[in-house]
């Protein structure tokens, strides 16, 4: 059966990102970077390193190999959380160094985009009943990290 697996280019540090971000989840780890063996386009061979890694279980690779185009909003990774513990764990972590942003989103400090959503948004934002998802939507519209109890409380209507 096929796989997908998402790859980054980065223009330099893709070992140091990787480490970082298996050291904040779970079921996460490096476990491998290798040089490139020949020249290319990017450098000589051993110049361009492909970093193999695991986050939350599953497969992502990443390269060290110059510029090219920078991350952008095109593509995020959204990390949903349990409680307002790990939404701030997470996004104090990932924001150190980086540029926070609307609506739970923050660009670390290698450039790569992130949402830190509490689980219980997605819940809050496909109830059946749209004016209570609106109140939601709408508070949300106006914090930087999410706030679970705020999102709560304009749930409930209050």
């Amino acid at each position: 059966m096929p796989r997908i697996i998402p790859s980054l280019w980065y223009s330099e540090k893709a070992a140091e990102a990787a480490a970082f971000y298996a050291s904040l989840l779970p079921n996460s780890r490096l476990e491998s970077v290798t040089g490139l063996p020949a020249d290319s386009p990017s450098g000589p061979a051993g110049s361009v390193q492909v970093v193999e890694f695991t986050l939350l279980g599953r497969p992502f690779i990443a390269m060290s190999a110059g510029p090219l185009e920078p991350f952008n909003h095109a593509i995020s990774f959204m990390i949903e959380c349990e409680d307002q513990a790990e939404v701030d764990r997470l996004w104090n972590a990932l924001s150190e160094g980086g540029v926070i942003e609307q609506c739970g989103w923050l660009k670390d400090r290698y450039g790569v985009s992130w949402q830190i959503v509490p689980r219980a948004l997605g819940e809050m934002m496909k109830d059946p009943d749209r004016a209570r998802a609106k109140r939601v939507a709408e508070a949300m519209k106006h914090m930087v990290k999410l706030d679970v109890a705020g999102l709560k409380r304009a749930y409930d209507g209050a």
